[in-house]
């Protein structure tokens, strides 16, 4: 059985029904955060599904320096606790440095690890002793049977609060894989596994000084992952991704994201 987690009032893991980690890549501004993580919460409580509100002050692995990368740490916190006071969703977001932890840790429910940072070991610990949730991503140069070793990491310092988060393998040159047998070897471990079904269908670099990406492919693949019995799928989002200043390629439209969970829906509620 894969331990149950709470993210603030969000239960992932321990056969419960899938659970959803969205909002856009970063923080464009606070109105249009505000603006979609409202949208967010209703159209997940409109079918019942479960939502962790993930955006990032600070995108530290960018393909370009002249790439946006938020409004930082100490702006981006503001704006999240604002969405958290407002309407009352969990919060995930990325932390890159041990300078970022502490004042992380005061407003998110989940800390992430992003994927290049998994094996950085003194972050890894650092997050994990915090006691907040920890959602380390897998990174696009690592076997699923190596992230045992990340798990070790966190329980090291005492905090059985982990996720793992599937987002695609280095396939050649910008261009991933998602390895649907990584679910379940993943899941093996006790804890509960997402799939990022957006960053999986990104091409990183793909557009010389951006990244490019595949849309199109996004519901396909997080309907073969959530077959597998996952515990949830992480989207990032955008009202109009055309225009969104970081990973719109990849987002999902927000008012395409109905359908898909409805659908996705469907199929944990065959595979529980």
């Amino acid at each position: 059985m894969v331990r149950e987690i709470h993210a603030g009032n969000v239960k992932i893991g321990g056969n419960r029904p899938l659970a959803l980690i969205a909002g856009p890549c970063v923080i464009e501004n606070e109105a249009d955060t505000l603006r979609c993580a409202e949208r967010l919460m209703t159209i997940c409580n409109g079918i019942s599904v479960p939502l962790v509100f993930k955006a990032s002050y600070d995108k530290a692995n960018r393909t370009s320096v002249t790439s946006f990368r938020g409004p930082g740490l100490k702006e981006g916190l503001r704006i999240l606790a604002r969405v958290s006071e407002s309407l009352g969703l969990p919060i995930l977001t990325d932390v890159h440095s041990l300078e970022e932890i502490q004042p992380a840790s005061e407003v998110a429910d989940v800390l992430q690890i992003p994927a290049f940072l998994c094996r950085q070991t003194d972050l890894v610990v650092a997050a994990a002793r915090t006691g907040k949730v920890i959602n380390v991503k897998k990174g696009q140069f690592m076997a699923p049977w190596d992230m045992k070793n990340v798990v070790d990491k966190v329980l090291s310092a005492g905090n059985p609060n982990i996720i793992l988060t599937e987002r695609g393998a280095s396939f050649g040159y910008n261009n991933l894989v998602s390895d649907m047998r990584s679910f379940p070897i993943m899941r093996g471990f006790g804890y509960p596994v997402i799939f990022d079904a957006t960053h999986s269908v990104q091409i990183p670099g793909g557009q010389g000084t951006s990244s490019g990406g595949r849309r199109e492919f996004v519901e396909c693949l997080a309907r073969a992952a959530v077959a597998t019995g996952i515990d949830g799928i992480f989207l990032e989002v955008h009202e109009d991704p055309e225009k969104a200043l970081c990973d719109g390629p990849n987002s999902v439209k927000l008012e395409d994201l109905p359908a898909i969970l409805k659908k996705l829906k469907a199929i944990d509620a065959i595979v529980k």
